[in-house]
């Protein structure tokens, strides 16, 4: 910027002030100061980086050659190492009733995640030690919507007659840093909804019934899936509403009772 000639002590002035001052010259001093590797310095790119010839084949290429690597290495694994695990075979022996949680983890080949931490306990209700059937009417109303009549998909849980007869417990922790700490979480929970209902103290639980909300919400739901649930129909009408007068029956009512 040039200033008119009619005011040079104010033109010498801004360009002293423009061109001296602290805080430019101290930045200008700064980048002077830094300093360059001695490669840096002296690398001549046309004489130091080679012409490409032809000889060699595109990063593309290199890629593809790098998973094929990967994949020859897991195959000679499998071919060699293998054979190996013959010697750490055992006899599959079903769980006993003295044993009988289900716990569910879910890990990632030792890689880092969120979810490798949770655990997940599946009982059967038959299978713990209640007191008659007053307590296992109370420890339904307990769990709440920790039980259902059937066992998760993914628990492993087979569904035996006998066993699931009164339904199932399902609770899950990832509170916890440690994956043991989450299962001693669970493990204290159902230690104390057992105490809870095999207390024999009077109680009002006998005349409550079990609620199921969430599993028809559930059912509705369809799985996630637009009308894949079972929805309701005239069949589900309970017979013991329907008026018992003796008029003839109408087509409607008749289709309900059949």
């Amino acid at each position: 910027m040039r200033l008119p000639l009619q005011c040079p002590a104010l033109s010498s002035q801004l360009a002293r002030q423009f061109h001296s001052t602290p805080h430019f010259s101290a930045r200008r001093d700064v980048a002077k100061r830094i300093p360059l590797p001695r490669d840096l310095v002296d690398f001549d790119i046309e004489e130091d980086f080679p012409e490409f010839s032809g000889d060699d084949i595109p990063s593309g290429a290199h890629i593809a050659l790098h998973q094929q690597r990967q994949l020859a290495y897991y195959m000679r694994l499998i071919e060699n190492e293998m054979p190996k695990f013959v010697a750490f075979r055992k006899p599959f022996v079903p769980p006993s009733t003295s044993t009988p949680l289900v716990i569910r983890s879910v890990d990632y080949a030792g890689e880092e995640h969120p979810l490798t931490g949770k655990r997940t306990v599946v009982v059967p209700v038959t299978q713990l030690p209640l007191r008659g059937d007053l307590a296992i009417h109370k420890i339904k109303l307990l769990a709440g919507a920790r039980w259902a009549p059937h066992p998760p998909k993914n628990a492993g849980v087979p569904l035996d007659g006998e066993q699931g007869r009164h339904g199932y417990i399902s609770i899950a922790c990832e509170d916890f840093p440690q994956p043991a700490m989450n299962l001693k979480w669970i493990s204290d929970t159902i230690d104390e909804l057992i105490s809870t209902a095999n207390d024999g103290t009077p109680t009002c639980y006998q005349d409550l019934p079990v609620d199921t909300r969430h599993i028809e919400a559930k059912v509705k739901k369809g799985g996630h899936a637009r009308r894949r649930g079972t929805r309701s129909s005239l069949r589900d009408f309970p017979k013991e509403w329907l008026p018992q007068f003796p008029f003839p029956q109408t087509d409607v009512v008749r289709s309900a009772h059949q």
